[in-house]
């Protein structure tokens, strides 16, 4: 992990948080510890960027600092406002991804934005900023995996993997979007790359 480690605060195109704003929302958001301000971040992200799809709305977002600047975004592109912010502040994260149902009953399927966040009493968490409702109710709660949805239809999975940067080929389509309407009806249904700097989970 140690050799690993400086892959997983790095920024990027995708998680851009040298942005004016990403930086200085960061910097709003410290607290006395990297468990206080990974929370913190948390909670910002996952209360104040309206899920597209819960809001219905249309605009598209990818990178960190157009999530921060359009205030919405799929779970894909709040998990890279989320990993901006905590490398921001010299916390350890990355991405992790499930493959679930879009609507409760086979294909179509999507890819689900997660974010693992290292903290040096507990080693990795993963933890889901998509939004809150009420259907689901996500915590910061390390030590206590709490993410929105369950893997529970054929076809569904939940990688092990921690990635250093988003999937390319995810990020490859998000880019592509015209609309979230257009997303809703074929939904990315995102492959892992089969390198990049990733760890596994146990």
């Amino acid at each position: 992990m140690n050799a690993k480690l400086p892959a997983f605060v790095a920024a990027s195109d995708v998680v851009d948080f040298h942005h004016p704003e990403v930086a200085a929302l960061a910097r709003s958001l410290q607290a006395g510890t990297p468990r206080a301000t990974a929370q913190r971040c948390f909670e910002w992200v996952r209360d104040q960027i309206e899920h597209s799809i819960d809001y219905k709305r249309d605009e598209i977002s990818c990178n960190a600092s157009e999530a921060l600047a359009l205030g919405t975004g799929l779970c894909t592109a709040k998990s890279h406002l989320l990993v901006a912010l905590l490398r921001a502040n010299g916390i350890p994260s990355g991405f992790c991804y499930q493959r679930l149902t879009l609507r409760d009953a086979g294909s179509p399927f999507c890819t689900h934005g997660l974010v693992a966040v290292w903290l040096q009493e507990g080693g990795w968490y993963r933890c889901d900023a998509r939004g809150n409702k009420a259907t689901v109710h996500c915590e910061f709660t390390p030590g206590v995996e709490n993410l929105a949805f369950p893997v529970v239809t054929p076809g569904e999975q939940l990688y092990p993997q921690v990635w250093a940067q988003p999937w390319p080929e995810l990020v490859r389509r998000m880019r592509r979007l015209t609309s979230i309407s257009a997303y809703c009806v074929t939904p990315i249904d995102a492959a892992p790359p089969a390198d990049g700097v990733a760890i596994t989970l146990e």
